[in-house]
């Protein structure tokens, strides 16, 4: 009686392996082990700004820029203090937006805008610095 127990079982666990590797295609095996999300890595482009079209300066000073320059962290200019960009204007918008779009001191390149335009930037620069 107790290798007919052990038999059962074992036949019955052959037939659910059996029919776990039925499943055991590529397809099957990568959509089992696919990632539950994804990651965002600061300066990666993403390909969905485009799709979404330009944000206002404001838009982009409210999500990537007020952490440092809301705040002036690390010695960043805040927005609307004219004694802080003072010099950084009289460099010029050339400057100002090279020095946002490749990094500049502690600015990392595109500040922590990676998958803002060149213009989207620009237009965060010009929010900052209106009415100074």
């Amino acid at each position: 009686m107790k290798y007919k127990a052990l038999l059962v079982l074992s036949v019955g666990l052959l037939g659910v392996f059996a029919g776990q590797a039925d499943d055991m295609s590529r397809d099957a095996i990568k959509d089992r082990i696919k990632p539950l999300g994804q990651i965002h890595v600061a300066g990666a482009q993403a390909q969905t700004a485009a799709a979404s079209g330009p944000r206002s300066g404001a838009d982009v000073f409210k999500t990537s820029c007020f952490a440092c320059h809301g705040t002036g962290v690390m010695g960043a200019p805040k927005s609307g203090d004219a004694a802080a960009w003072g010099d950084r204007i009289a460099q010029g918008m050339d400057t100002m937006l090279n020095h946002a779009i490749n990094g500049f001191n502690a600015m990392p390149p595109r500040g922590t805008c990676g998958n803002c335009s060149d213009d989207e930037i620009k237009a965060a620069i010009e929010h900052m610095i209106e009415g100074l």
